[in-house]
């Protein structure tokens, strides 16, 4: 899509921005890695906005955090109360992921199951 000459417009006009913008912008990124010489006082202005956390304290936590998965064997923390067939929970809802025509087709497969298990007949041809 995205053909028409409004679209081409806004597209042009968001790279002359894109331009405009980007002295600016790369000025202050170099200030916030202090990149700059005045990186100091960025990191003032940072530790407002956001936590600041030296590299090396990192690196320690993802280590240990590292040792803690190794004794774990791996599977996901699940809602252990939902059958894993039908997908449905104790109350009988369906998860909030799954869409209606997947519901309305499980449902489907539920009550089929539950229908040939009656010994009731599908009518049909007699012949």
């Amino acid at each position: 899509m995205a053909k028409s000459l409004r679209s081409k417009w806004k597209r042009k006009m968001r790279a002359e921005k894109r331009k405009k913008v980007a002295p600016k912008e790369l000025a202050r990124l170099k200030q916030a890695l202090s990149l700059d010489k005045k990186g100091e006082a960025a990191m003032t202005d940072i530790q407002e906005i956001a936590t600041v956390v030296p590299a090396d304290k990192i690196k320690k936590a993802k280590d240990v955090d590292m040792g803690e998965l190794e004794g774990d064997d791996g599977k996901m923390d699940l809602d252990g109360k939902r059958n894993k067939k039908t997908l449905l929970d104790e109350n009988g809802q369906y998860p909030a992921w799954m869409n209606q025509r997947q519901a309305k087709k499980l449902k489907g497969k539920r009550i089929s199951k539950k229908g040939s298990q009656g010994g009731k007949k599908k009518k049909g041809i007699a012949w």
